[in-house]
């Protein structure tokens, strides 16, 4: 699927709940999952000890952290859609967000995402998603969840 180009509030509100689209595949890999907990300083072996996460886990593999693939979340939603004349977009609110399956190193994810709703808050967009996780190859998602950015366009 191509990627959406919205440049005002009125062009992302004729989305309204709307499937948006689905992003690339994301690999995610060792040193990704390294990073990641030397950023966080969450050194869980289970994200880390390859050999003992092969023999001690039911996952067989080291797994990314939970957070690691929400943090991914602005990342592939800019696959799906270039939301263009901005003064700044916001992290703003994860509504509910449930974990379903971990996600081991070299497993490829991909987002899906819905727009459940925009509201206009004095010409802020208030954009609610519905988001999962794919796993390449799996029938359970990562995670499902709602979330919401905040829009601040150039009007």
């Amino acid at each position: 699927m191509s990627q959406l180009t919205i440049k005002s509030l009125q062009e992302l509100e004729q989305y309204d709940g709307n499937e948006m689209g689905i992003s690339e595949y994301h690999t995610i890999t060792q040193e990704q999952i390294n990073k990641f907990a030397e950023a966080t300083l969450d050194y869980q072996w289970i994200h880390l000890d390859e050999e003992r996460a092969k023999t001690e886990t039911p996952f067989g593999a080291t797994i990314a952290h939970g957070y690691l693939t929400v943090s991914l979340l602005p990342y592939l939603w800019t696959q799906i859609t270039s939301i263009e004349n901005l003064k700044m977009q916001v992290n703003y609110e994860i509504e509910s967000l449930r974990f379903n399956q971990a996600v081991t190193v070299n497993s490829r994810v991909r987002l899906r995402a819905k727009l459940l709703s925009v509201k206009n808050l004095r010409g802020i967009a208030k954009a609610r998603l519905e988001v999962t996780l794919e796993i390449e190859n799996s029938k359970k998602p990562a995670y499902t969840g709602i979330i919401t950015f905040l829009y601040h366009f150039n009007e």
